[in-house]
C-alpha cells in the first residue's frame, strides 16, 4: 500500500458547456475544508467555495479571487457539489 501515498485521482465533468478535470481530495483536504465551513456567513461560504475549487480542479489555483468571481455561482456550486461527491465527503460541507 505504501506505493499509493501521493497518487492523485482524477476525472473530467462538465462545467460552463466544458471539460474540467477534478482530483479526488485527500484527508488533510477534506479537513481543511472541514474547518473552513465552520463560519456560515456569506463570504465565509465563498471562501469556502474557493478553497475546494483551488484544492480540487486542476489549474484552479492560478485563478485569483476577482477570476472566479466572473463565473455564475450556480455553475461554482455544481462544481463544488460534483467535488464534494466525488471526493467522498457528501453531507459533510453540503448545507454549511
Amino acid at each position: 500500500m505504501k506505493h499509493l501515498v501521493g497518487k492523485k485521482i482524477s476525472k473530467k465533468v462538465d462545467f460552463m458547456g466544458d471539460k474540467v478535470e477534478i482530483k479526488k481530495l485527500t484527508v488533510n483536504e477534506v479537513l481543511r475544508i472541514q474547518e473552513a465551513t465552520k463560519n456560515t456567513s456569506e463570504e465565509d461560504q465563498i471562501n469556502t467555495l474557493r478553497v475546494i475549487l483551488r484544492l480540487a480542479v486542476i489549474g484552479a489555483d492560478e485563478l485569483s479571487d476577482e477570476d472566479i468571481a466572473t463565473f455564475p455561482l450556480e455553475e461554482l456550486t455544481s462544481l463544488s457539489a460534483e467535488i464534494v461527491k466525488y471526493s467522498g465527503m457528501v453531507g459533510s460541507a453540503e448545507g454549511n
